[in-house]
């Protein structure tokens, strides 16, 4: 799965979870109690539903993160002189635009 397509996943179950919330909220007072149960039931599975995609994407994020960041080790670690040039340019950088404020 891409990272578009999991996005716009997200997206659409979010927009379900709110389309069902607002249903229930808008006719809590005018349906019959076992309707009204009846989208509570529904509201409460989208919650769950969502909570746990959106769970299972943090963890694939926090995976994708270590990965590059072992990438980023390994590689500082095979041309220790680039990553201290990388990083006195970075602190530079940001030198420069903290003394111009």
């Amino acid at each position: 799965m891409t990272k578009d397509s999991t996005s716009e996943n997200l997206r659409a179950e979010l927009k379900s979870l709110a389309d069902t919330l607002e249903e229930v909220l808008r006719g809590s007072s005018q349906k019959p109690k076992a309707e009204f149960d009846k989208l509570c039931s529904k509201a409460e599975n989208a919650l769950k539903e969502t909570r746990s995609r959106l769970s299972d994407s943090g963890e694939r994020f926090a995976e994708q993160t270590k990965v590059a960041a072992e990438k980023a080790d390994e590689y500082v670690h095979d041309n220790p002189w680039i990553g201290i040039g990388i990083g006195a340019a970075i602190g530079f950088v940001l030198g420069a635009l903290f003394t111009r404020r």
